[in-house]
C-alpha cells in the first residue's frame, strides 16, 4: 500500500493529526455543555478568562482512530485501552468536579496496574552507563512508579498554552526519529508514538496561544501515560537500550517538578500545593510573552532531546556536549531565579552587586 515506510509515517502523522484538529471543535462544545471550564478564580492561573477543558478527549479519539488504522492487536495493547479509558475517565470528572488528589492517584494506580499485571508490562531491567541491573521482584513497585512519575510530571507542568502538548508532541517525535535511524519502524511502540504524535499536534492547533481549549487532566494525564507505555514497550524490546534515553526527552517536566518538591519542602508547604514559581512561570517574570515561553522552552527541550538522539545514535561525545551546556544554564537558572529559592536568588544578586561594585573601584 505504501512505497516505503516514510510515506505510511506520514499517512499516520497526518490522518490522526486531521482528525484531532477537527474533532477539537465538537469537544468544545462537549465541554460547555457538560460544564467542564477552567474559570480563573486566583492569580496563579495564566489566563484571564474561562477555557473549557477536555481537550483530552480529543486526543484520545484520534488516539483511537490511529489504533483502528494502524495499531496491533494483543493482550498488551488491549491493556493499554483498558487503562487509558480508566485515566481519561478519571480525567473527565476532575475535568467536570475537581477531584481530590487522592481519588486521582488511586485512578492513576488502577491504570498502572492494568499494564503491568495483565499486560505484563514491566521495566525488568535496565542499562545505565554501561551498567546492567536487573529489578527482579521489585519490577512492579518501580514501573507502577515510573508510569506515575510520567503521568504525573506532564500534569504538573500544564500550566500555560501549548507547553504541556508541545513537550509531549517533541518527545513522540524523538522516539520516532531514534526508532527510524535504529531501523525499528514497526514495533507497536513506534506505531504509538506517531499515532499520538499526530494526536497531540491536532490539539496543540487549538491550545497554541491563545488557547481555545485546555488538555485538562483527562489531557496531561493520558499524554503522560503514554509517553510511560511507549518509553516501557521499547525497554522491553531493544529500542531504549538506557534509562537516560526516554529521560532526557521529558527532562524539563522532570525538572520543574523536581525544582517544585524543593522549593515548597524549604518553605514547609505541602508539596501537592500549587504555586507560581514553576518554570514557565520564571520566564513569564521576566516579562517573556506567553508564546515566547513556551517557545523557549520548547527550544530546551530539543537539545535534551538531541542529546537522548545522539546517546541512542551511540555518539556519546556529542551527546555530552550538549548535556553539559544544559546542566551550566540549569545551574544559572537555578541561581538566578526564584524557581528553588527566592532567599538564594537574592543571596546570589547581592554577591554579584557586590563583586560589580568592587570591580568598579
Amino acid at each position: 500500500m505504501f512505497n516505503n515506510y516514510l510515506d505510511q509515517v506520514i499517512f499516520m502523522v497526518v490522518s490522526t493529526f486531521l482528525f484531532s484538529a477537527l474533532t477539537m471543535p465538537f469537544v468544545i462544545k462537549i465541554a460547555h455543555y457538560i460544564n467542564a471550564i477552567d474559570v480563573p478564580k486566583d492569580n496563579r492561573r495564566v489566563h484571564t478568562r474561562p477555557i473549557p477543558k477536555l481537550g483530552g478527549l480529543g486526543i484520545f479519539a484520534a488516539f483511537l482512530f490511529g489504533y483502528m488504522i494502524f495499531g496491533q492487536q494483543n493482550v498488551i495493547m488491549n491493556s493499554i485501552l483498558i487503562a487509558s479509558f480508566i485515566i481519561i475517565i478519571y480525567g473527565i470528572i476532575d475535568d467536570i468536579k475537581t477531584l481530590q488528589a487522592r481519588y486521582e492517584l488511586i485512578g492513576q494506580i488502577l491504570a498502572a496496574l492494568v499494564v503491568t499485571l495483565y499486560g505484563g508490562l514491566l521495566l525488568q531491567d535496565i542499562t545505565v552507563f554501561g551498567h546492567y541491573i536487573h529489578f527482579g521482584i521489585l519490577a512492579y513497585p518501580i514501573t507502577i512508579f515510573f508510569i506515575l512519575g510520567c503521568t504525573n510530571v506532564i500534569r504538573l507542568i500544564d500550566g500555560i498554552d501549548g507547553l504541556s502538548s508541545g513537550i509531549s508532541s517533541i518527545f513522540f517525535l524523538t522516539i520516532g526519529i531514534i526508532a527510524f535511524f535504529q531501523g525499528r519502524v514497526e514495533t507497536l511502540e513506534i506505531i504509538l508514538a506517531f499515532i499520538m504524535l499526530g494526536a497531540t499536534l491536532g490539539f496543540l492547533l487549538h491550545n497554541f496561544n491563545p488557547a481555545k481549549i485546555f488538555a485538562g487532566e483527562c489531557g496531561s494525564a493520558f499524554m503522560g501515560f503514554m509517553i510511560a507505555v511507549i518509553s516501557l514497550l521499547g525497554f522491553k524490546g531493544t529500542l531504549l537500550t538506557s534509562l537516560v534515553v526516554p529521560l532526557s526527552i521529558i527532562a524539563i517536566p522532570i525538572l520543574d517538578t523536581a525544582f517544585a518538591i524543593i522549593r515548597r519542602m524549604l518553605k514547609g508547604q505541602p508539596i501537592f500545593e500549587a504555586d507560581k514559581d514553576h518554570l514557565h512561570h520564571q520566564f513569564l517574570k521576566m516579562n517573556f510573552s506567553q508564546k515566547g515561553t513556551v517557545l523557549i522552552i520548547y527550544f530546551i527541550n530539543i537539545l535534551f532531546s538531541l542529546v537522548s538522539i545522539f546517546y541512542a545514535l551511540n555518539n556519546s561525545k556529542a551527546a555530552m556536549i550538549i548535556y553539559a551546556i544544559l546542566m551550566i544554564l540549569v545551574f544559572w537558572f537555578v541561581l538566578h531565579t526564584s524557581i528553588i529559592s527566592e532567599r538564594l536568588k537574592n543571596k546570589v544578586d547581592k554577591l554579584e552587586d557586590t563583586a560589580k561594585h568592587k570591580i568598579k573601584k
